[in-house]
Order: structure tokens, then sequence, then C-alpha cells
């Protein structure tokens, strides 16, 4: 199988349209959680700008454990009432933080993180993990940003099945 990413243009929603249209491209036909897992993350670090860390965080029945990712090495092991990922699993909410330092109980795994976005990942009521994004940048993430990569992340749980 050959995948060719093709750069994003248009306004944000047309680029995370575009974006969900690769992903669902790249995850056709393949069911395999840690493949998935491991394209995406490099699919979206490499689509989007201003990003330093994307990856997942499966749960193990008790936390999240690291999974696959791009960017530098990682938390591996996140309680479900510690940080962002945390907040994002035990809330079933997605988490957009403007700034990670004012966020009580944020997990500091690469220093030059500023914001972060996290959407849980949930097959019905069964907890798989978080989708996380890191930026360097203060307020990287938007609402825009938001649905978009909610929109990504449901796909990603739609391919597991």
């Amino acid at each position: 199988m050959s995948f060719t990413t093709i750069p994003l243009t248009g306004s944000k929603p047309e680029q995370y349209d575009q974006l969900l249209s690769q992903v669902r491209g790249l995850l056709h036909g393949e069911r395999d959680r840690v493949a998935n897992a491991a394209n995406l993350s490099s699919l979206v670090y490499h689509a989007l700008p201003a990003l330093n860390w994307v990856g997942f965080y499966f749960y193990d029945g008790t936390e999240l454990v690291v999974g696959p990712f791009q960017g530098l090495p990682a938390c591996v092991r996140i309680p479900l009432d510690k940080g962002v990922c945390g907040a994002a699993a035990s809330t079933r909410q997605t988490q957009r933080v403007a700034d990670v330092h004012a966020f009580p109980g944020h997990i500091a795994c690469d220093s030059a993180s500023r914001s972060e976005l996290v959407v849980p990942l949930f097959d019905g009521d069964t907890l798989i993990g978080v989708f996380d994004l890191d930026s360097p940048e203060p307020d990287r993430f938007d609402a825009q940003d938001q649905a978009g990569l909610e929109a990504i992340a449901a796909a990603f749980v739609q391919s597991l099945r």
C-alpha cells in the first residue's frame, strides 16, 4: 500500500475536512489499534503546524499508558486523576487548554509544551484511551481545531470496529 499526503489548503475547517479524508484513506481496511495510532500520529504531526507532540495513550484498565506518538519521549503512565489526559478520560470531555502551566495537576512530559488538546476515545461506554496533541505555542488550539480533531479521533475509533 502506498499513501501520499496532500498539502492542506483553504480555511481551517476546509483543511480539517481534507485531513479527515486523508485519515479515512490511511485507516481504511486496517483494524489494528497500534498500526492505526502510529500512522495517524505521524499524519497529524506532519500535517498541522505548531505541534511538538501528537499521540495516543491507551487505557489498560487502571491508567493511561503511552501508545504510538510523534515527538520527544513521553510520560509512560498517567493516572486518570492526573493531568489533561486524565481529565479527558475521566470526564469523557475534550480538554482544550490554552496554558498548561495554569492547569491544576498538569504533567510536564515535555517542558516546551504550552497548550494542549486531548480528545477522549470511547467505544460506547468503554474507554479506549485519549488522543493527545501538544504545542509549544500558548493558546494554539481553538474551537475549529477541537471540532476537526474530534472528527479525526472518531474516525480512529471507527477504524477499530
